[in-house]
């Protein structure tokens, strides 16, 4: 254009009109441009987001059986730490009875003895005395052979119940030595079976803890 025709205002405001119009085209094209990548980013952003929460809801899904697992072995151990105890307390129960009853038998051999090495030492006791008047008599007369030998023959006889009632004796000793030893085993094993029983409830108190935990995640 010529510097003439630049100071035309028609034409001036020609272009002016012409510059309008280019710049709303362009703004109108920038403008649905950026419509259109918003559009895209907005796809994009929601395709995103719910490929993101599938993946969410799968690793919950899996952690949830994961920790249902858990939680169905915990109870199982727990179920079989219960059963066992059940049985070491079973077990323990008639163990202490069986003790009971050992040192109830124990006792009782205790007085028989009591009673049977009273009974030797009155035994003990006849046997000299028939021994210092089988010596008086035997040194008063010589023709008392009647009296001597009903004397030798009493003599005899005490002398087989002494020996019988020491037999007796050694047996029930063993006897005696026998239910102890068995009593000593039997409160061996009964000590054994407390500090398991302790040791079992301790595990199931902790398998609880951890069963409560679980349960409360």
């Amino acid at each position: 254009l010529s510097v003439a025709s630049l100071e035309d205002p028609v034409v001036m405001s020609k272009i002016r009109q012409s510059l309008r119009e280019k710049h709303a085209r362009h703004i109108a094209d920038l403008r649905a441009y950026y419509d259109s990548e918003i559009q895209s980013l907005k796809q994009q952003l929601e395709a995103w987001c719910n490929l993101y929460v599938l993946n969410r809801c799968d690793q919950l899904d899996s952690a949830l059986n994961e920790a249902s697992a858990h939680i169905k072995a915990l109870e199982n151990k727990n179920n079989q730490l219960e059963k066992q105890v059940a049985d070491w307390r079973e077990r323990f129960y008639a163990l202490s009875d069986n003790s009971k009853a050992l040192q109830e038998r124990l006792e009782e051999i205790r007085t028989s003895q009591k009673e049977k090495d009273n009974t030797i030492s009155r035994l003990q006791s006849r046997l000299r005395e028939l021994e210092e008047a089988f010596e008086k008599a035997y040194k008063l007369s010589d023709n008392k052979n009647t009296r001597l030998q009903e004397e030798n023959k009493m003599f005899q006889n005490l002398l087989g119940e002494y020996e019988s009632l020491g037999k007796e004796h050694e047996r029930v000793k063993d006897t005696l030595n026998t239910t102890e030893n068995k009593l000593l085993d039997a409160n061996t094993e009964i000590s054994d079976l407390k500090r398991t029983i302790l040791k079992l409830e301790a595990q199931l108190k902790q398998v609880e803890h951890e069963n409560a935990l679980k349960l409360r995640h």
